[in-house]
């Protein structure tokens, strides 16, 4: 689903996977507030100049989402005439039942790194409106109210949000599950556990 073989990447799209990679590796290593920026840019073989060219700022690195635009275009495809959150909820579900073993891995490692740092949940609001911005989008491209997106898309967003972040602290190596049974409780479906 995501690019992950460097050697078929460009220039631009090798560096971003650099210092994505080195935060990563560096935030795990020292903690979010312990790593600078220019440590990772150094990590990545960069200078900072070049890491804030590729993100605006150290939360970035941690929060940048390459699912938004996949989940709003699966949003965008549901068939004509869906209501709002059963496109939603199909959209988003059929790209998350795609997500390989290396994506889930990379996004458990940033969601445990984002629970430990107190100072990122106002972020993680703010990465997670940017997600909320591409759906209400795609569903107003739809047909839908900006009212009737806005109040779908935040639901589902703050429900996945939590979903997520529960599966980021188990020991389930799959986040499938748990965003399956909280798109189906969001769907209006049965109330299975979530995990």
């Amino acid at each position: 689903m995501l690019v992950t073989n460097i050697a078929h990447m460009d220039r631009w799209t090798r560096t971003h996977q650099a210092l994505s990679d080195a935060a990563l590796t560096l935030f795990a290593e020292r903690g979010y507030d312990a790593t600078g920026t220019a440590e990772i840019a150094a990590r990545a073989g960069v200078s900072e100049m070049t890491l804030f060219r590729h993100f605006p700022s150290k939360e970035a690195l941690l929060l940048d989402d390459p699912f938004d635009p996949l989940m709003a275009e699966a949003v965008s495809a549901r068939p004509a005439g869906e209501p709002a959150m059963r496109a939603l909820t199909s959209g988003i579900g059929d790209v998350w039942s795609g997500i390989d073993a290396d994506a889930a891995g990379a996004l458990r490692a940033r969601l445990r790194i984002v629970a430990a740092a107190s100072g990122l949940h106002g972020a993680i609001e703010r990465s997670s409106a940017a997600t909320a911005e591409a759906l209400v989008v795609a569903l107003q491209q739809r047909g839908s109210s900006a009212t009737t997106a806005r109040v779908a898309a935040s639901a589902v967003i703050s429900g996945l949000s939590v979903a997520l972040l529960a599966w980021a602290q188990s020991d389930q190596p799959d986040p499938g599950p748990a965003l399956m049974a909280a798109l189906d409780v969001l769907g209006g479906g049965d109330d299975a556990p979530i995990r």
